[in-house]
C-alpha cells in the first residue's frame, strides 16, 4: 500500500501527531484528492479541546481521527462509477455527508438528513459515527476520498489557499440565498467584522445589494471592512449604542431588508436581539454564526411584523459551485484574504494561532500538506 501523512489527534485537548498511514482507495462513487491547502476555521481550536462540554449532542469523531473542514487539492483518481469528475481537476471539497438515501437526499437537500455531518469536524446527529466510519479522512492529510456530490470545480484564477477558505464563503452565500438578497436591498450583518461577516458583505455587494450596515467590537477592523466599498458600507460599533435604533436611522425608520446574524458561537444573547429589531416589516433575520444561550423570541412580533427567523447552516453543492463562477467572473474578489500558511507539522501551531488571530475575517490560515 502506498502511505500518506496524516495529522490526527488521539486525544482531546492534546496536540495532534503526524503519523504515516495508507493512502486510501476510492469506492466506485468517490474521489480520491490530493490535498493542496487545507483552511482552518475560527472554531477549530474549541472543537477538539472543548465541544464534548459545549455540545454533547453533536458528536466528533471516533480517535484519532483526521480533522480538516476546508480542503482543496487536485482529483488523483475516481471510482468506476464517477462520471463527470477526473483526474487532474481542481477542486475543492465539501465536507457535508449525508446519507444519500433518505427521502430529503433524494430530493436534493443534503443538510436536512438525520445524518448531517460535516466531515474532519463534528456532526449534528448522534448517528454521524456511521458517515466518519465511511468518511474517515479530512483535510489535514496528504490525500483524501470524497463522494463525486462534494466535488466543487475552482478555476485557475483561485489559489488553493483560497479555496481553502469556501467553506464559511460558501456558509455566508448559503445564508444569504436564505435572506432572498437582491439589489436594491438594504443589508444588516451583526458581526461584519467575522470570518462570516466580511464574506456576507462582500457576497451581499456583488448580489447587487445597495447597501450594507454592519457592527462589530472592534474598531481597526470596521474600519478595514468599510474601507472594502465606503459609498456602501457603514458600521456602527457594539457598545455604541442600539443596532436596532440605529439601522432604523439608517433607512427612514424602515429597518433593513434583512439581518444576517453572523455572531460567535459565545456571542450575548442580547446583541442578536438587539439586532433583530433593525428589520424592516416582513423582513427576514438569518442566523448563520450563533449566540450563547437560547434565544427568548417574542412570536407576537414576528407574527405581528411578518418577520421570518432563519437558522443556515451550511450550504450546498451547488451553490459552493456558484461562489467558484463568481470568482471566475471577477463578481467576487478574493484578494482581501491575508493568507498564512503553515506546513502539516505546524498544524497546532496553526489552529492556536487561528483562534487568537487579530485580523478577523481577513485571515485565511492554511495548512499545506
Amino acid at each position: 500500500m502506498a502511505k500518506m501523512l496524516a495529522a490526527r489527534l488521539h486525544q482531546l485537548g492534546e496536540p495532534m501527531t503526524v503519523d504515516t498511514i495508507d493512502v486510501p482507495t476510492p469506492r466506485p462513487t468517490d474521489v480520491l484528492v490530493r490535498v493542496k491547502a487545507c483552511g482552518i476555521v475560527p472554531n477549530m481550536a474549541n472543537v477538539i479541546n472543548n465541544w464534548p462540554t459545549w455540545y454533547p449532542h453533536q458528536p466528533l469523531p471516533e480517535l484519532p481521527a483526521i480533522f480538516g473542514l476546508d480542503p482543496a487539492g487536485v482529483v488523483e483518481a475516481v471510482g468506476e462509477a464517477v462520471l463527470n469528475t477526473k483526474p487532474g481537476d481542481r477542486v475543492y471539497v465539501s465536507p457535508l455527508r449525508s446519507c444519500g438515501s433518505c427521502q430529503v437526499c433524494r430530493g436534493g437537500e443534503l443538510s436536512r438528513c438525520r445524518y448531517f455531518t460535516l466531515n474532519g469536524y463534528f456532526s449534528t446527529s448522534r448517528d454521524g459515527q456511521r458517515i466518519f466510519d465511511l468518511y474517515p479522512y479530512g483535510g489535514f492529510a496528504e490525500y483524501m476520498t470524497a463522494p463525486q456530490y462534494s466535488i466543487v470545480n475552482i478555476p485557475d484564477t483561485m489559489t488553493y489557499e483560497q479555496a481553502g477558505k469556501l467553506g464559511y464563503i460558501g456558509t455566508s452565500y448559503g445564508a444569504l440565498r436564505h435572506a432572498a438578497a437582491g439589489p436594491g436591498q438594504v443589508a444588516l450583518i451583526d458581526g461584519i467584522t467575522g470570518t462570516l461577516g466580511v464574506a456576507s458583505t462582500l457576497l451581499a455587494l456583488a448580489s447587487g445589494v445597495s447597501r450594507v450596515l454592519g457592527t462589530g467590537r472592534n474598531e481597526e477592523l470596521l474600519k478595514r471592512v468599510a474601507e472594502l466599498a465606503p459609498d456602501r458600507i457603514e458600521v456602527m460599533r457594539l457598545g455604541e449604542g442600539s443596532t436596532g435604533e440605529w439601522a432604523r436611522s439608517r433607512t427612514g425608520g424602515e429597518g433593513a431588508d434583512f439581518v444576517i446574524s453572523a455572531l460567535g458561537a459565545k456571542a450575548p444573547v442580547e446583541t442578536m436581539l438587539d439586532s433583530m429589531q433593525g428589520v424592516r416589516r416582513g423582513g427576514r433575520v438569518v442566523n448563520v454564526g450563533g449566540v450563547a444561550d437560547r434565544l427568548p423570541v417574542d412570536v407576537k412580533w414576528l407574527m405581528d411584523e411578518q418577520v421570518q427567523l432563519i437558522g443556515s447552516n451550511w450550504f450546498t453543492t451547488a451553490q459552493g459551485q456558484e461562489v467558484a463562477d463568481m470568482v471566475a467572473t471577477g463578481a467576487l474578489d478574493l484578494s482581501y484574504l491575508i493568507t498564512k500558511p503553515f506546513p502539516l507539522s505546524e498544524v497546532n501551531e496553526a489552529i492556536s494561532g487561528r483562534a487568537t488571530d487579530l485580523d478577523g475575517g481577513f485571515s485565511n490560515y492554511v495548512v499545506i500538506p
